[in-house]
């Protein structure tokens, strides 16, 4: 998960001044990925036969409820249950269910919390292969992941990271469809950090990343897909949204599954100033330098970025497929109130499912009840097709 925008707060707006803090959000914004941060200390390891309790500082985030992961600075991870115990008025304890092979924790290791909860296809108990999607820009690395026996080989789930996650963050979601049968492609694009590394390195917010993704879609369709289910995470949703807008290939998509989706830049982009402590009028700066290709330029990004493009509520009109939202209210960074207002004007093909988590974290906070919601609309657009004698026209 990424926050898209830690400015430090209105000092900089007010000193930056109206251009340069424009500029300075939309840098931060189109950022080239960069290392994970490690800003928690393991303050004790207890042992009680063959468990392993970590104690941490109390915070909101570390006293969350659900499951969660822990990343190491010098590599390892452990994944951690949804209890959480009291050690005192500044300190929790959490125990580990699983940790990365030969890795134990130790105190005063560094770690970063995460509710990428998979570090592997292997370790998500998934039988996968590496495969290279050829792209406009060169080859992306994905996993191919085959589903369990006896499910439905001719449907496929293209699965869509967000901006600053890697492929495995969602690996979450792939667990349910692979359950089903589906085949599973779980794909890089570029500038994430896997794909191509092209000019600047700055995201373009998904304007060209969409390419890379509909070089997928085209994958898919070469082996074998007849029916497509896309599945974005945060900035992954923009892309999968434009990617059923406009892929040449788009009539295969039978509907979308959007988990904490971007659907509208500038919304996401004042939540995210507010958040940093900016006025959220503030985010409006960063619009010329993103859609004024001269500025945008100036702003090291290789295109202008259409956010009017990006406006779904907007655009509800031209939806086409059947689409599953999973949203947390406690998501600061791409409100909720906007994955609501879709579904209220588009009752009749999106359906919304409301969790009390935040950005991308609710599978995390009750995975039971998201994956039981993403195999009842899976079921539910099944039969829809089987009814309407096959899928919608393009």
């Amino acid at each position: 998960m990424k926050r898209y925008i830690a400015l430090g707060g209105v000092g900089l707006f007010a000193g930056a001044g109206v251009l340069g803090a424009g500029w300075a959000i939309v840098r931060r914004l189109t950022a080239p990925v960069g290392p994970r941060t490690f800003d928690l200390v393991i303050r004790a390891v207890e042992h009680d036969g063959d468990v392993s309790t970590v104690v941490l500082d109390r915070s909101s985030t570390t006293a969350a409820q659900g499951i969660y992961n822990l990343w190491f600075e010098h590599g390892g991870w452990v994944q951690l249950g949804s209890e959480v115990l009291d050690r005192g008025p500044t300190l929790i304890a959490r125990r580990v269910t699983n940790t990365a092979p030969a890795f134990a924790p130790r105190p005063g290791d560094r770690a970063s919390w995460s509710g990428i909860y998979f570090a592997s296809p292997q370790d998500a108990g998934l039988r996968a292969r590496d495969v290279m999607v050829e792209t406009s820009v060169g080859a992306a690395p994905a996993w191919l992941i085959e589903g369990n026996e006896g499910g439905d080989r001719s449907t496929w789930a293209i699965h869509i990271h967000g901006l600053g996650s890697p492929r495995a963050a969602t690996l979450r979601g792939v667990r349910v469809v692979s359950e089903l049968g589906y085949t599973s492609l779980v794909i890089s694009y570029r500038n994430d950090g896997e794909g191509p590394r092209v000019g600047s390195g700055r995201s373009t917010l998904g304007e060209t990343e969409t390419e890379d993704a509909e070089a997928a879609l085209e994958y898919a369709a070469r082996h074998g897909a007849q029916r497509i289910v896309l599945f974005g995470w945060s900035m992954g949703a923009a892309i999968a949204l434009q990617l059923a807008d406009r892929a040449r290939l788009r009539g295969l998509i039978a509907g979308l599954v959007l988990d904490s989706p971007v659907l509208d830049w500038l919304a996401v982009i004042k939540a995210n100033c507010e958040r940093s402590g900016l006025p959220a009028v503030a985010g409006a700066l960063a619009v010329p330098w993103l859609v004024l290709r001269p500025l945008a330029r100036m702003a090291s990004l290789p295109t202008s970025v259409p956010l009017g493009m990006f406006k779904w509520v907007t655009r509800s009109s031209e939806l086409q497929r059947p689409t599953l939202i999973l949203h947390g209210d406690q998501d600061d960074s791409a409100p909720l109130r906007v994955s609501r207002a879709l579904r209220d004007h588009r009752p009749d093909l999106v359906r919304l499912e409301v969790f009390d988590a935040g950005h991308t974290l609710a599978w995390n906070f009750d995975s039971e009840r998201w994956c039981d919601a993403m195999r009842s609309w899976l079921f539910s657009i099944s039969m829809s097709d089987l009814t309407a004698g096959g899928l919608p026209p393009s």
